[in-house]
């Protein structure tokens, strides 16, 4: 059995292997062996004795909590299990906090860390007053555009005519007549005042990373900012192609709407609100965008490809959403994405956690430089690749002449395309006139 989000296994004890039973104390708990290789073969375990003693004691001095020590065989070998179970409380080794998310084990610090702590103190975020704030700073306009779609969504009855301070607790956005943090996303006139980083980066990129074109910042709150993402979107970033049938001008999109909005709902509304802002990148073949904040526990990347349980990381900020027809309330945020990209004839979405939260990104075309080189291909063949991608075709004199090789190797290099990769088609048979294109 392969290594999995809760189970994890080590060839022999190292006192570092601590971090792992923190991290699966503070999350939903697993099982560590110890004297197994990673495809979860026994291996020799060495001084399994003093181990039995030794790990039990290092958990419960060190932590304060307990773990099940279990000496197992398996054909005259031993090997230790050691069953973590979840704790309600936070766990800490040594004053520092672990979590496991998916298979990885992360250290908690900064907002991540204060997240953490709220969420075991049965709070989060969004859920804290903020003495700050009086109803002076919630926006009425933003106000009134939110009931409008909540009457459309058919989701907040009895709205019509509400006291706007009725309304915010009504939404359990206010306690004792104070607001909370989620009512300032949601509504307040200037949520930057409050939370600096709650803006949204936009870059257009070039090549890479690094080649930067040119970029804009989106403020606002929850309802106002969506609709002007989109809007920045569509007049500085992406680019429509334009068709015609017969005298009518067609525009086609370059990624689906719905994919886009989806995608920057689920980024602002289950995003870490106190760790950095949302981060959207537009580059020539696909668009991605990040935001801070681990996957929630007992979720993981495969979950999000199917019907999966919602467990937003912002509840109060999610069900105003969701009343007001913004997102649904049953996990299907990114099976729309995936969806509405599979029927504009996309690459499915890749997800991926990376530096502290998630990334999710939408490709136009998988065959991309990043995905070329995963499958192994040489840089000429890459730069072959994109040319027939641009031109529709490359004979093997072009090939040399690209690539400035002999003929041996390009006839080598664009048979393995043919056979091996299975990205090109090969069009006639020998001489001048043979020439190789994109397999369909």
């Amino acid at each position: 059995m392969p290594e999995q989000h809760n189970v994890e296994y080590k060839r022999s004890w190292h006192n570092d292997y601590l971090k792992w039973v923190c991290g699966f104390a503070n999350a939903q708990g697993g099982v560590i062996f110890i004297g197994k290789d990673d495809d979860g073969n026994v291996v020799h375990l060495a001084d399994y004795k003093n181990l039995m003693d030794e790990i039990p004691n290092k958990i419960r001095n060190l932590m304060g909590i307990t773990a099940e020590v279990n000496l197992l065989d398996e054909n005259g070998s031993q090997f230790i299990e050691i069953v973590v179970p979840s704790y309600s409380v936070p766990i800490s080794l040594r004053g520092r906090y672990y979590y496991r998310s998916g298979s990885t084990k992360q250290e908690l610090t900064g907002a991540s860390l204060n997240e953490f702590l709220l969420g075991k103190s049965g709070k989060t975020w969004g859920d804290v007053i903020e003495q700050r704030a009086t109803f002076d700073d919630i926006d009425e306009q933003s106000i009134a555009f939110y009931l409008k779609a909540a009457k459309n969504a058919g989701r907040l009855p009895e709205s019509d005519g509400i006291p706007i301070p009725e309304l915010l607790e009504k939404l359990r956005l206010t306690e004792n007549g104070q607001l909370k943090r989620a009512a300032i996303i949601l509504f307040g006139k200037d949520p930057g005042k409050f939370y600096p980083n709650t803006f949204v980066k936009i870059g257009r990129f070039g090549e890479d990373d690094t080649d930067l074109k040119f970029q804009e910042t989106v403020e606002g709150n929850l309802v106002t900012i969506v609709p002007e993402i989109l809007n920045q979107l569509n007049r500085k970033f992406l680019i429509k192609q334009v068709g015609f049938e017969g005298m009518h001008r067609i525009e086609k999109e370059e990624y689906p709407v719905a994919a886009l909005r989806e995608m920057i709902l689920n980024a602002i509304v289950h995003r870490n609100f106190m760790g950095a802002p949302v981060q959207l990148r537009v580059y020539n073949d696909k668009i991605s965008i990040w935001n801070e904040g681990f996957l929630p526990a007992g979720l993981n990347f495969e979950a999000l490809r199917r019907p999966h349980s919602s467990r937003p990381r912002n509840p109060i900020i999610a069900d105003v959403a969701f009343k007001g027809g913004y997102i649904d309330a049953w996990g299907r945020g990114t099976i729309k994405i995936i969806n509405s990209c599979r029927a504009a004839e996309l690459p499915e979405p890749e997800m991926i956690e990376r530096d502290g939260g998630f990334l999710l990104t939408i490709s136009k075309d998988i065959l991309n430089k990043e995905y070329l080189e995963k499958l192994g291909l040489n840089a000429r063949q890459i730069k072959a690749v994109l040319i027939v991608k641009e031109k529709g075709k490359i004979s093997n004199s072009d090939y040399q002449e690209l690539s400035d090789v002999s003929k041996a190797t390009a006839t080598r290099d664009l048979t393995d395309l043919v056979e091996q990769s299975k990205l090109f088609e090969k069009f006639g048979l020998t001489g001048a006139g043979t020439v190789y294109k994109l397999k369909r």
